[in-house]
């Protein structure tokens, strides 16, 4: 199975941290951030497709073509013109189904596991804050029905965690119908794609985003403890 993460960005909230290191580098708990990543990742990902961008040549030094026994391939996004944009720069390398994530947020290796036991998924967690998030609504089926980015009124209070199980159906669709202050998000395409292939929305225990230089020390709290809760949002 192929994992594609998106690495790509400058990581401007976590400033200063991020101003000579990429994001996808910065130490948690004396790892980097891509490091606990892909050691959470089950065993049936052997290739991950790193979307970078951003100083990517010190994250193509550290990973080389070979990390933690799985092959690596690099797509290079020059400008950052949001997440389908992304996505769509490895439409090329993916077949069949695929895991999608972030490489700045840190997910229990037990519920990415759980996600890629459904055809397609996509984590989630309940939130206190949803109108930062992406946020979800369900079917009676347990399927998505809707997702919108940062609503002004929330419709519900699961937000999506950035992980999800797709397959290659995703590229029927147009990436490029709705742009967003010059991007073209993931969202929009994942709203039409779920109509004709349901993805199964899975709740997860332990989502740790690192956004912010005071989220380090958070994270390194929750890892330390070794809690498989859900945290703070």
């Amino acid at each position: 199975m192929q994992c594609v993460i998106l690495a790509a960005g400058k990581g401007t909230r976590l400033r200063p941290l991020t101003e000579h290191t990429p994001k996808p580098l910065v130490k948690v708990a004396g790892k980097p951030l891509l490091e606990h990543i892909v050691e959470a990742l089950p065993s049936s990902v052997d290739e991950i497709i790193l979307v970078t961008g951003y100083l990517e040549q010190q994250i193509k030094d550290y990973c080389g073509s070979e990390f933690h026994g799985k092959k690596v391939t690099y797509v290079t996004q020059v400008e950052q013109k949001g997440t389908a944009h992304a996505l769509w720069l490895c439409k090329d390398l993916l077949k069949g189904r695929f895991l999608f994530m972030f490489a700045d947020d840190l997910h229990g290796p037990n519920d990415i596991a759980r996600a890629t036991s459904y055809v397609r998924s996509m984590l989630t967690l309940t939130t206190n804050t949803p109108e930062k998030f992406g946020i979800v609504v369900r079917h009676p089926d347990g399927t998505l029905a809707q997702i919108i980015e940062k609503p002004e009124h929330p419709p519900s209070n699961l937000a999506s965690t950035g992980v999800m199980v797709l397959d290659d159906n995703i590229f029927k669709y147009d990436p490029y119908a709705k742009e967003t202050k010059g991007e073209y998000y993931l969202t929009d395409v994942i709203q039409e794609y779920a109509k004709e292939y349901p993805i199964a929305v899975v709740e997860q225990s332990l989502w740790i985003p690192i956004g912010y230089p005071e989220d380090i020390a958070k994270a390194e709290e929750i890892l330390a403890a070794n809690i498989d809760s859900r945290p703070k949002m």
